[in-house]
């Protein structure tokens, strides 16, 4: 009987061994898909801002994510975003539109540039995003305080320490990426990839715009950004967006005005930046 059973050992051991190899490569195959923050610093190279100093200070991204940092976190996690799920996102054309092939790496159906801004992209993808590089999202008062309060102690002309501005671009929205207010230099520098629109001309490629309240580009017009509410909201609770996009004015740039959407949206004036810290 002791010889049986170590012939069966013997002959059940290189199917065991195959079981644990798919297990482990299982286990290892989930592991690599979990979205948690990266263990390499500054894994989504991101250029971090401090925003106050001492108690209350956080740092912010200059920029909003763009199309080459969100290629890093598909590529690190196996990410497959609802715009890509879903066949595309969407526009406003009289009506909510789907379009085909549009999401972040293509905004309007053709390959964007690694600098442009990574639209397309729902709340909770955002959120993922700023977990994998060490972040998160801003929480709307980190954002305003961000946008619209100079809190640089020797900041170049125009900007006045202390000041708080109308806008996130400064006193005018010269400069800035919107629609109709921002100056003829907004249309020069508008990306559409040769798309149709239907209103608007297109985002800026990210830092391209003068900089603004506290040295940080676009917080004012080019995509709407994602900001995070109040601890235990809902998960379908709809989720604030801030500073206006290109296609809006200026009204939309101001710290007063309310945007909502629900958290699943996924559109292409639509994007985020990251905070951490605070």
């Amino acid at each position: 009987m002791k010889r049986g059973a170590q012939r069966l050992a013997a002959a059940l051991a290189p199917a065991l061994l195959l079981m644990s190899g798919l297990a482990s490569a299982q286990a290892s195959t989930q592991a690599s898909t979990q979205v948690r923050p990266s263990a390499q610093a500054g894994a989504g190279n991101v250029t971090w801002v401090r925003i106050g100093s001492g108690a209350g200070s956080f740092e912010i991204a200059r920029s909003e994510t763009t199309v080459a940092q969100f290629r890093r976190f598909v590529q690190a996690t196996g990410t497959r975003t609802l715009a890509e799920a879903s066949g595309g996102g969407q526009v406003y054309e009289a009506g909510w539109t789907t379009k085909p092939g549009w999401h972040w790496a293509a905004p309007f159906g053709q390959p964007a540039a690694d600098d442009e801004p990574a639209v397309h992209i729902t709340f909770p993808e955002a959120q993922a995003y700023c977990r994998w590089a060490g972040g998160r999202l801003p929480s709307d008062a980190e954002w305003a305080r961000a946008a619209y309060l100079e809190q640089r102690e020797n900041p170049p002309s125009p900007f006045i320490a202390g000041r708080r501005y109308a806008l996130p671009s400064g006193a005018s929205a010269e400069g800035a990426q919107c629609l109709d207010d921002c100056g003829p230099a907004a249309r020069q520098r508008a990306l559409n990839h040769g798309a149709r629109l239907w209103r608007g001309h297109g985002h800026a490629r990210a830092g391209s715009t003068p900089a603004g309240v506290n040295g940080l580009f676009e917080m004012g017009g080019n995509a709407w950004e994602w900001v995070d509410g109040a601890a235990g909201a809902a998960p379908d609770a709809e989720r604030r967006t801030r500073g206006g996009s290109w296609w809006y004015g200026a009204a939309q740039m101001r710290e007063e005005h309310a945007q909502y959407k629900a958290p699943a949206t996924a559109v292409v004036y639509i994007g985020f930046r990251c905070a951490r810290g605070g």
